[in-house]
């Protein structure tokens, strides 16, 4: 087996422990879903900069007490942490590429997980998995996350362009009922850095340990670990403060290096491929890898 073929199949295993996303998606012949072909949207999250930006986003989304103590309290990540990537996989996939019906049923997979996701933090406030408010924290990182790791790791964005991405995104936010929702970039990262409930936690302590060093093999390990000191070096000082994280200088560099490698392995994602399809769309087959 080449050297491509064993990277795409060690990645993809990663992401093979839930439902397979848009497996039935050839069924909605001519829906392109809540972005479409000329979408800035389906670029971003097609590249495998992608990888980098999700890892960005846990990190992130760490450093809100009450979103981190829903985690720490009702996920099961420490004992399936496989399952849980997969199945965030699944529901971005879906609100990404999949046609509308496809992204109803990933909504209301989300919805009812998030039922009873409820309790009070360590510094005493109460949270929910079906706030607004927290949604919009999840959702809102995840956004600025993958237009910053794009931009990082694929290619700059106008600002008119990196506005449109993110006025995209909203439409996954609205309908996750999350609330504010930033309309530009700059709005967008301003909102996130300078969050009033960001602050350290013992839920953030040991979900930031826990991405340090999941439990993968020893050359996932080393692949992982490259990644997330390359999206830790991506978050604002003061943040990656609260959050202990501390990137080596050469993080950056090393990341990019790596990501290139990914991105000559994986080619683009399978299932922007198959979203071209189902849309109807004209494009160039040899871009994508065929799982």
């Amino acid at each position: 087996m080449g050297i491509k073929k064993r990277v795409t199949a060690r990645v993809v295993n990663l992401f093979s422990h839930s439902e397979k996303p848009l497996e039935n998606t050839h069924l909605y012949q001519g829906d392109s879903g809540l972005f479409g072909p000329n979408s800035i949207s389906w670029e971003v999250l097609g590249d495998v900069s992608s990888f980098v930006g999700g890892i960005r986003a846990l990190l992130f989304q760490a450093a809100h007490p009450e979103v981190a103590a829903g985690v720490a309290d009702h996920s099961r990540y420490r004992e399936d942490p496989l399952g849980r990537l997969s199945r965030t996989a699944y529901y971005v996939t879906s609100m990404t590429y999949g046609s509308i019906p496809e992204i109803d049923f990933a909504v209301e997979m989300v919805r009812k997980a998030h039922m009873g996701v409820s309790g009070i933090s360590e510094r005493g406030l109460t949270y929910s998995a079906t706030s607004p408010e927290y949604s919009a924290w999840v959702h809102n990182t995840l956004t600025d996350s993958f237009l910053t790791a794009f931009q990082t790791f694929r290619r700059p964005l106008s600002e008119k362009e990196a506005d449109r991405f993110v006025q995209e995104q909203t439409k996954i936010g609205e309908r996750m009922g999350a609330a504010p929702l930033p309309k530009t970039a700059e709005d967008l990262r301003l909102w996130v850095v300078n969050h009033p409930s960001i602050n350290e936690s013992k839920a953030m302590e040991e979900a930031i340990a826990f991405l340090k060093k999941p439990p993968l093999s020893r050359l996932e390990l080393i692949g992982y670990r490259i990644l997330q000191q390359a999206a830790a070096t991506t978050i604002d000082p003061n943040i990656q403060k609260i959050l202990g994280l501390k990137p080596s200088p050469i993080s950056l560099k090393v990341g990019k290096t790596l990501i290139q490698g990914l991105r000559w392995s994986l080619k683009f994602s399978p299932a922007w491929k198959a979203a071209l399809v189902r849309s109807g769309a004209e494009f160039d087959h040899n871009l994508f890898r065929d799982e």
